[in-house]
């Protein structure tokens, strides 16, 4: 019988990853979640989640890829005609998948490398959990008005690098909670799901921090802040499953 819980390029692992990732390439189609290319890329990568991580892996990533699709197309005139949409039509291109997905997929092939997908798994949710709560609230607190500056308090404008609402904030915890969830549904690990909804909230600080200091004066762009407050996440998770009480 074929063993489908074993991680890495098992048979039974392989088999239902390549399922899923076809699956994956219909729905994309079908209801045209990704451009193109984005449909490539997220091939691709869940290509290398599930083969070299584990196919639950890959359910994790799809659950985010599925709810920010959701976030993305959130009033999405309105944020349009507002100049605040990164899409004009609300599909996630290469760009996107590389972005949000590229560390988590790092995380997998470490993972396969060093044989640890016990702790794999929690790092790479912490990163997937970071880059969920970030397009959360970039996507629906983008059009609450109560938008302050994180640095200073003070009030700027909808879509503003460093801004925060509190519906944004809400949103944050909304999508690291989802990514959390799922974990613990894979896991069943209480304290280290709660774990990755706390780091994916505060990544999306972290975030809004480098985007108010070094993005808006031309030090970072969107994708290293991006990627440095994934990093973040990928370092936190890492550091508390090293320390000594486990």
């Amino acid at each position: 019988m074929i063993d489908i819980m074993q991680p890495g390029l098992k048979e039974g692992n392989l088999l239902i990853t390549f399922a899923i990732v076809g699956l994956l390439i219909l729905i994309s189609e079908r209801y045209r979640v990704l451009d193109r290319l984005g449909v490539y890329a997220a091939a691709g990568l869940g290509l290398i989640v599930g083969g070299l991580g584990h196919w639950t892996w890959l359910i994790i990533l799809l659950g985010f890829l599925g709810t920010s699709h959701k976030a993305t197309k959130w009033r999405l005139d309105e944020k349009i005609s507002k100049g605040l949409s990164e899409s004009y039509d609300g599909h996630r291109s290469w760009g996107n998948v590389i972005a949000n997905g590229g560390l988590p997929g790092l995380v997998a092939i470490i993972s396969w490398v060093f044989d640890d997908h016990h702790n794999g798994i929690w790092i790479f949710s912490a990163a997937v959990a970071v880059a969920a709560s970030d397009t959360f609230a970039s996507e629906i607190g983008c059009l609450d008005e109560r938008v302050r500056m994180i640095t200073n308090f003070k009030k700027c404008e909808p879509g503003l690098n460093g801004g925060f609402s509190p519906n944004g904030q809400l949103a944050a915890l909304l999508g690291s909670t989802i990514i959390a969830m799922l974990a613990f549904i894979m896991e069943q690990n209480a304290e280290l799901a709660l774990l990755v909804a706390i780091i994916g909230w505060i990544g999306c600080q972290i975030d809004s921090y480098l985007g108010a200091i070094l993005e808006n004066r031309g030090f970072m762009t969107k994708g290293t802040v991006n990627a440095a407050s994934i990093t973040f996440g990928i370092i936190l998770m890492w550091l508390y499953l090293d320390s000594p009480h486990l």
